[in-house]
C-alpha cells in the first residue's frame, strides 16, 4: 500500500519555512492562547492561524479535520453552559435545563482554543513533509527509534483512511450494501474493523523488518538521504516566535 499523510504538495511561502520554525509555531500559538485567556487575544490568534493557512494555499484543507474535533467542542459547550461551577447569570433555559453566561463564556473560549490548536498543527502537517520534520528533530539529536515512532504517529491515521476506502471498494463490488439507514451502515462497518486494523498490524510488522535489514539498530554513525532543512530567515523567524511569547508573559505578569 502506498504511503500516504495529511501533507498538501503546494508552491508557498509556508512550505518553505523549515519544519522547526513551524513546529515551535505550533507551540507558541497554543501556549499564548492559554497565558493571555481572553476571548479577543484568541480571537486575534485564531485569525493569524487561518490568514498562515490562506498563504499556505491549505486553508480549505482543515475544514475536515476541524469537522472532526466537533463532537469534543459540543461536549465542552454542554458541560460547560450547564454545569459550570461559577455559573451565576442566567443565559437562557433549554427545556428544563438552564445555560448560564459564565459556563457558556468559558465553553467559547475552550472552543477557540481547540480550533487554534487544530489550525497550528494543520500549518505543520499540511505544509510539511513527514520525513523533512523527523530528519530535522534528528539532525538536532533526537534518537532515530523516537522519530520512527512519531512518523509512523503521522502516517497512520492516512494509511488507515486509504485502506479503509479500498475495503469499501472491495465489499461494494461484492454485493455489500454500504448504504441506506443507520443500522445498515452500522453492519457494515463492523466489517471492516478487522481487516483494517490487522492490515495495519501487519504493515507496521513490515515495515519493521525492513528497517532492520537496512540496519536501523546499528550502531555508528547514521546516515540521511535528505540533507539538512536549511531556510535562510529561519532564526530571525525563531527569535520573533520566542520574543513574542516572552512578551505575553510580561503582559500577562503585568497585568
Amino acid at each position: 500500500m502506498k504511503n500516504m499523510t495529511l501533507y498538501v504538495d503546494k508552491k508557498s511561502v509556508i512550505h518553505d519555512i523549515d519544519p522547526l520554525s513551524k513546529l515551535l509555531f505550533v507551540f507558541i500559538s497554543i501556549a499564548i492562547t492559554y497565558i493571555l485567556p481572553t476571548h479577543l487575544f484568541v480571537i486575534s490568534v485564531l485569525a493569524f492561524t487561518f490568514i498562515v493557512l490562506l498563504v499556505g494555499k491549505v486553508f480549505t484543507y482543515i475544514f475536515p479535520v476541524i469537522g472532526v474535533s466537533m463532537l469534543l467542542i459540543i461536549s465542552i459547550v454542554i458541560v460547560q453552559g450547564f454545569f459550570h461551577p461559577d455559573r451565576a447569570t442566567l443565559l437562557f433555559e433549554i427545556g428544563p435545563l438552564p445555560v448560564y453566561k459564565e459556563g457558556f463564556a468559558f465553553a467559547f473560549l475552550l472552543t477557540l482554543r481547540i480550533i487554534n490548536m487544530v489550525c497550528a498543527f494543520g500549518v505543520l502537517i499540511l505544509t510539511t513533509k513527514p520525513d523533512h520534520l523527523v530528519d530535522s528533530l534528528i539532525y538536532k539529536g533526537m534518537s532515530p527509534k523516537i522519530g520512527y515512532v512519531f512518523l509512523s504517529v503521522l502516517q497512520i491515521i492516512p494509511q488507515m483512511m486509504a485502506m479503509t476506502s479500498k475495503i469499501t471498494d472491495a465489499q461494494r463490488s461484492r454485493g455489500m450494501e454500504k448504504e441506506g439507514k443507520l443500522k445498515t451502515r452500522i453492519k457494515s462497518f463492523i466489517p471492516l474493523l478487522g481487516p483494517v486494523v490487522l492490515n495495519s498490524l501487519n504493515d507496521t510488522r513490515e515495515r519493521s523488518i525492513a528497517l532492520e535489514i537496512r540496519g536501523f539498530n546499528a550502531k555508528g554513525t547514521k546516515s540521511f538521504l535528505n540533507e539538512s532543512f536549511h531556510y535562510k530567515y529561519g532564526l530571525i523567524l525563531k527569535l520573533i516566535l520566542v520574543i513574542l511569547l516572552f512578551a505575553a508573559i510580561v503582559w500577562r505578569i503585568v497585568l
